[in-house]
């Protein structure tokens, strides 16, 4: 990771339930919600945004 990533802030509105299943999983993986999250986006195609047309175009 780099340490001079730019980094941006992601508010959202989960049940409590969900909360708690990656709280919980984060737990026992011993490592962060936030890093959880990054590992499954990290999962995610890499896509490729058109800036003219502002869609994304997979790779």
């Amino acid at each position: 990771m780099d340490i001079f990533m730019k980094t941006k802030e992601v508010h959202i509105r989960i049940s409590e339930r969900r909360f708690n299943k990656i709280k919980n999983h984060a737990t026992l993986k011993e490592k962060t919600v936030t890093q959880i999250i990054e590992d499954y986006i990290d999962r995610l195609p890499n896509t490729q945004i058109d800036d003219s047309l502002n869609i994304p175009c997979t790779e």
